[in-house]
């Protein structure tokens, strides 16, 4: 399985819906995007073997990849959809702001005015505001404590995982109950965060500098592309229902598979094949 295929616990939270054992999830046998990008659904950091399956997000991803050569590509929908058709919400009470500064990666760092940023945020929100760090800006001590002198709440979701190491299965479902207890879902770019607030029932807001990467590349027209063709994602105030419609398109929510189908696709044994639970004698969930 290619490492990226954990990020984020996607492969565990895949393997449970599929009836599987999801502290040990088979083998994907393809590429499985991660994050939502405007090219073709895989990071263009990473090495693709020719004629090995793609599971991207959605259909227009799929559009875009087919444009660029790419061949193999079938739409899986996002694990998140996955996770919230298992999840369903607890209808518990909303309050405040989840915040996500966009932010670098174990490869690149952020470069920006996280003190322009904490202004901005303090003159748009009116209720108590949750910031939260990746890891890679949380556990950097400099960072965290301008958000909290801020006065706001600083939390991480966890870790990503990478090359099979510090995978952290339960990252998703963290991140899905933070969202539940929020009013808000905003960052300073349009991201995978706020997708999946939007879709999580978060009103969405994308605004403040959007910062960047050290050595930032522009690939597949940018943030200025960004800002064109999603221009109505974009400020303190969005139409949520435009929105909403937008979320599921891009996640794929509307795309979901049945189990039998996704294992079909990531060439998954049937539960009652899977060796890690007849081995235990564990039933799935």
């Amino acid at each position: 399985m290619h490492h990226a295929n954990h990020y984020y616990g996607h492969s565990h939270v895949l393997a449970r819906y599929c009836g599987l054992d999801d502290a040990d999830p088979p083998r994907i046998h393809g590429y499985l995007q991660h994050g939502w990008n405007i090219g073709d659904g895989m990071a263009p950091d990473h090495e693709y073997v020719p004629g090995v399956a793609k599971f991207v997000w959605s259909e227009r991803v799929r559009r875009r990849a087919w444009s660029l050569g790419r061949r193999e590509v079938y739409v899986t929908g996002a694990p998140w959809a996955y996770l919230l058709a298992m999840e369903p919400p607890a209808g518990e009470p909303r309050e405040g702001t989840i915040w996500y500064p966009f932010h670098g990666w174990e490869g690149q760092h952020i470069v920006g005015d996280h003190d322009g940023l904490i202004g901005e945020i303090r003159d748009t929100e009116t209720g108590p505001v949750t910031v939260c760090l990746y890891w890679q800006e949380f556990r950097d001590k400099r960072v965290r404590a301008l958000y909290e002198r801020a006065g706001f709440r600083v939390i991480c979701h966890g870790y990503r995982g990478g090359w099979w190491k510090d995978l952290d299965p339960g990252f998703l479902l963290r991140q899905l109950t933070e969202q539940r207890r929020h009013s808000r879902v905003a960052s300073n770019r349009l991201c995978s965060a706020v997708l999946y607030g939007t879709l999580a029932g978060c009103e969405p807001a994308v605004y403040g500098d959007p910062m960047r990467l050290e050595g930032e590349q522009s690939a597949f027209g940018g943030q200025a592309r960004i800002a064109r063709e999603w221009g109505r994602m974009h400020g303190p105030s969005i139409d949520a229902a435009y929105a909403r419609e937008l979320a599921v398109a891009e996640l794929g929510a509307d795309r979901l598979l049945p189990p039998p189908e996704l294992r079909r696709l990531f060439r998954w044994p049937s539960p009652q094949q899977d060796p890690a639970l007849e081995a235990t004698g564990a039933s799935p969930r």
